[in-house]
């Protein structure tokens, strides 16, 4: 008898349309200032839309809780109800912070797994994190000194240490790792908001990175890895406390903050989707932009069993969707 609970579709073609309403409803707040406001257009559009998809979800993964905006929330329900039982990793704007300054990179992700194979770091909002492409994986561990993880990735790729690029994002809990790359002789592609994308681009051909570090948020951890899972990349994360209540929060809930979490750790299926719309235009996605009655997006879709990859250039024409939903998918 076939396994009701396994997905028999491609789920992310219909995810990909959830992404694309949030990315169309948070971009008319590009440059604006409004972190919340845009968070609250993505949020409505993306809820709708999953709403719509065939399927059984609970938000494993749910931004917005470390900074009080709105959110899909950890637990909430989402989905017609029908079809496979799954967890959802959601993040309607990863980066809002650059959409509200009208920076490059501003995405909205989804990623769906079987239910139960998500992990879900609670209430520890941040992790180290180590992610590479298909070339290295395998070959990294994120205890191990940050040049040996260089070298492996270069050896693998066949490239000198000094032609290594490392994606790190732009903050001071970061300096020690920047010290040890910039020792190694490795060069840096500093990102300021949004590592969801800096650890897709190690997966893909083309976009000049090689390796991700650093300690980024815990719930763009385990998109990251969905995202990898399905590019045949790696990843390792550790949970990273900021403080003695972290500290104390991860001893009462019986999280590890010393245990390095591998990619099957993080989404221990091998049948994930994942689905991405570029907001604002960056290096892995171009953003939304406006044409008479409509707008143009850019997205990527990818299922992790079939190892599908598809990058999907849209139309929408506002008079067509208003009379299918009405105002809340065009923001």
């Amino acid at each position: 008898m076939r396994n009701e609970q396994v997905p028999d579709r491609n789920i992310a073609m219909e995810l990909v349309r959830t992404t694309e309403a949030a990315a169309l409803a948070a971009a008319r707040w590009m440059g604006r200032g409004d972190k919340n406001a845009s968070d609250g257009a993505a949020v409505n559009a993306m809820r709708m839309m999953l709403d719509t998809v065939d399927m059984d979800g609970v938000i494993v993964i749910g931004e917005g809780e470390k900074d009080q905006a709105p959110m899909l929330f950890n637990g909430e329900r989402v989905g017609s109800g029908r079809g496979p039982q799954v967890d959802v990793a959601v993040d309607p704007i990863d980066g809002t912070r650059l959409l509200a300054l009208g920076r490059p990179n501003a995405l909205s992700v989804v990623a769906v797994a079987p239910r139960g194979t998500m992990y879900n770091p609670h209430d520890i909002f941040y992790m180290e994190k180590i992610a590479v492409g298909p070339a290295a994986k395998g070959m990294i561990d994120l205890s191990a000194p940050v040049l040996w993880n260089i070298q492996q990735v270069a050896r693998a790729k066949e490239l000198a240490v000094e032609e290594v690029t490392v994606v790190i994002l732009d903050r001071d809990r970061n300096t020690e790792i920047v010290d040890e790359v910039r020792a190694a002789g490795a060069r840096i592609r500093f990102i300021t908001d949004g590592d969801v994308a800096g650890a897709v681009m190690t997966g893909l051909a083309g976009t000049g990175v090689d390796m991700l570090l650093g300690i980024g948020g815990s719930p763009e951890g385990v998109v990251a890895a969905s995202a990898l899972k399905c590019l045949e990349g790696d990843f390792q994360a550790r949970l990273w406390a900021r403080n003695d209540e972290d500290r104390r929060y991860a001893a009462d809930h019986g999280l590890d903050l010393t245990e390095v979490l591998t990619i099957e750790h993080l989404v221990n299926s091998d049948d994930v989707f994942f689905a991405a719309s570029g907001i604002t235009t960056g290096d892995l996605l171009k953003g939304v932009e406006y044409v008479a009655g409509g707008a143009t997006s850019e997205s990527l879709v990818m299922r992790s069993r079939s190892g599908t990859i598809r990058r999907i250039q849209t139309e929408h024409h506002w008079r067509k969707l208003q009379q299918i939903s009405g105002d809340r998918y065009t923001g």
